[in-house]
């Protein structure tokens, strides 16, 4: 293969300090999730997906929450997800003024919302438009595009694999991330590690492996076994930044409950700082299970959490977690 978790290398001449990579998540993977895995040694941060429209037609919110770039989790790339070229370009243009180092165009997602529109999977199958929408946001932008796609639509289709080869070949995008299940899978089924090698092998860009890499080993069996430049962590990192830190030998075991309770307090601050205390309540009921699986809490702590009304409340309900653990 040639190299480790640990090597940098440059991906259209931004230097990444390792192979790993924050995947996006969407509706998830705001400035300080961002900044939380690169706190862990994530050697690159991508952005949850962001209209193109949203931000072509200057969206308050979308400009102010969702194009918030920190100063220390560079280098930082953005996905965007649209249809339209002229609209990708010029949502392109604000990215980069906001402060990103890349752009990704998100070429996969497979939620019937996204793909109705003609943007996410439903790219697969319009090469032509793929095409045209990735060079948009070079030209838009002046930074170095890549694309986030799945291996086809429907079982037996190949077409994210012939758009990969075809962007690679057009010198349309800098790097490609594959997610080797088709779009119809959502997150089921084993991923087609075979599928991403062979694209490994013939590739003149760098390929990033993303899909199913929910521990240290499935990630290193998939980086191993597919020679792919990097490795994407998405719902695998959830509650669990432990995990850079674990690839890249920083750290052999499992955090202690009072270290998961200090990034979960970490975590609730940053909400409140990002949304104010009222959004950040409601907003912060999908962090907790994540968090809580790790302290071994059961589901009344749980619902406790979720249904609590202010942060505030969720951190006093906390409050002895570590104690009523130690004491079992």
């Amino acid at each position: 293969m040639g190299h480790s978790l640990t090597d940098s290398w440059t991906l259209g001449g931004i230097r990444i300090p390792n192979r790993l990579v924050l995947a996006p998540l969407a509706g998830i993977g705001n400035w300080f999730v961002r900044l939380q895995a690169k706190r862990y040694g994530a050697g690159l941060a991508v952005s949850e997906m962001v209209s193109s429209f949203a931000v072509h037609y200057r969206n308050e919110r979308t400009l102010r929450e969702l194009l918030r770039i920190h100063p220390q989790e560079h280098p930082v790339s953005v996905q965007l997800f649209g249809q339209d070229p002229d609209v990708m370009a010029s949502a392109a243009e604000r990215v980069a003024a906001a402060g990103a180092d890349l752009i990704d165009i998100n070429m996969g997602c497979p939620v019937p919302k996204v793909c109705k529109t003609g943007a996410g999977a439903a790219l697969l199958a319009e090469p032509e438009r793929a095409l045209a929408l990735a060079r948009a946001a070079a030209r838009g932008s002046g930074l170095p595009v890549t694309v986030k796609l799945r291996s086809g639509q429907r079982p037996g289709d190949l077409s994210g694999v012939e758009l990969a080869r075809r962007l690679a070949a057009e010198g349309a995008v800098a790097a490609v991330a594959i997610h080797p299940r088709h779009a119809s899978q959502r997150h089921r089924g084993k991923p087609d590690l075979r599928l991403a090698a062979e694209l490994v092998a013939e590739l003149p860009v760098p390929l990033l492996i993303s899909g199913g890499l929910h521990t240290p080993e499935a990630v290193r069996e998939a980086f191993e076994a597919t020679g792919a430049a990097g490795v994407l962590l998405a719902r695998g990192s959830l509650g669990n930044p432990w995990l850079f830190q674990q690839l890249l030998g920083q750290r052999a075991s499992e955090p202690e409950s009072e270290e998961v309770l200090a990034e979960l307090d970490w975590v609730i601050e940053r909400a409140v700082e990002h949304l104010g205390e009222e959004r950040a309540g409601r907003y912060l009921r999908k962090f907790y299970p994540w968090y809580a699986e790790r302290l071994g809490a059961g589901r009344a702590l749980v619902a406790s959490l979720q249904s609590a009304p202010t942060p505030a409340r969720a951190r006093a309900l906390l409050a002895g977690c570590a104690p009523a653990r130690a004491a079992a």
